[in-house]
């Protein structure tokens, strides 16, 4: 598999058998929502079609990034993953902000819905996201997109719950309202994980130090090296879910080895810290010196 370099590309099939729940899910839901007048149903559709649509949107990034580095694009296309993430939450942010309005609309003036229908289709979303959830869960640890499409799923799964209530309620009770309710905390159910996709895709476009490096643990690592008497100019980033990238400035002692003191660095941080792309500038106590003066302005 040309593409299982980055964690998302080992789990392609998962996030495949997902779409195609997805897929079926929004297609009955759109429908039934349209022919009960179920805002709710619609509400939860709109949720699904976020996942679909983000689970597509990573789909297709994984398979850009498997293709060839060019020598415009070092790094290959990975980054798409990051960017689809970061749609996919904007989207997802516009069709709460819509469910909410709606759903305020309809509490004011609650139509007639068709209870049954609700039920029942609420009931079959139920149990295609618990095999979605099913499909994505080993996958969630080690990739960022593998965990926003389980986390919405998993939202979705509640949504779902939320909308059979409903309907079970006008079933029972004849009170309509409980429409509208459904659909806003279906709405309310998306913000959070949706702000939290946003926040971490962004992360990594600002090239932020990824949250599971301790870069005070790094420094101290490179520093306990034989050899090294000192470090500047480090860095952590990501480049996509899975891959972490470091760069330091390595003072080395007169006597040091650069070959063995390199070994040791590039061991040391793909066992203890997982980081398998580091770049080291080896440098000797004089250079430093050279470095600090051609830094201050010119007169």
């Amino acid at each position: 598999m040309g593409h299982s370099h980055s964690a998302a590309g080992r789990h392609t099939r998962a996030l495949i058998g997902a779409i195609v729940v997805g897929s079926g899910i929004l297609v009955v839901e759109v429908v039934a929502g349209i022919a009960s007048n179920s805002l709710a149903l619609l509400a939860d559709a709109g949720h699904v079609f976020a996942d679909v649509s983000g689970l597509g949107l990573s789909l297709a990034a994984i398979w850009l990034a498997a293709r060839p580095r060019s020598v415009s694009r070092t790094f290959g296309l990975y980054r798409l993953e990051i960017l689809a993430a970061a749609g996919n939450a904007v989207l997802l942010l516009a069709i709460a902000a819509f469910v909410l309005f709606e759903a305020l609309r309809r509490l004011a003036a609650p139509p007639d819905v068709e209870p049954r229908i609700i039920a029942v289709i609420a009931s079959l979303a139920l149990v295609a996201n618990l095999i979605s959830l099913r499909l994505l869960r080993a996958g969630r640890r080690e990739s960022l997109t593998i965990r926003g499409a389980y986390l919405e799923i998993l939202g979705d799964l509640f949504g779902s719950a939320a909308v059979l209530v409903s309907g079970l309620v006008i079933l029972v009770t004849g009170w309509r309202q409980a429409d509208a309710v459904a659909s806003i905390l279906v709405a309310i159910l998306i913000v959070p994980r949706t702000v939290a996709l946003l926040r971490d895709s962004l992360d990594v476009l600002l090239e932020a130090t990824p949250k599971e490096v301790n870069l005070a643990d790094v420094e101290r690592h490179i520093r306990e090296a034989p050899g090294v008497i000192d470090v500047h100019d480090l860095h952590a980033w990501t480049i996509t879910s899975g891959m972490n990238v470091v760069s330091a400035h390595v003072v080395l002692a007169d006597d040091a080895q650069p070959g063995d003191v390199l070994d040791h660095l590039g061991t040391c941080l793909a066992a203890d810290f997982d980081i398998n792309h580091s770049t080291f500038q080896l440098e000797t106590a004089e250079h430093v010196l050279w470095e600090g003066r051609s830094a201050q302005p010119q007169h």
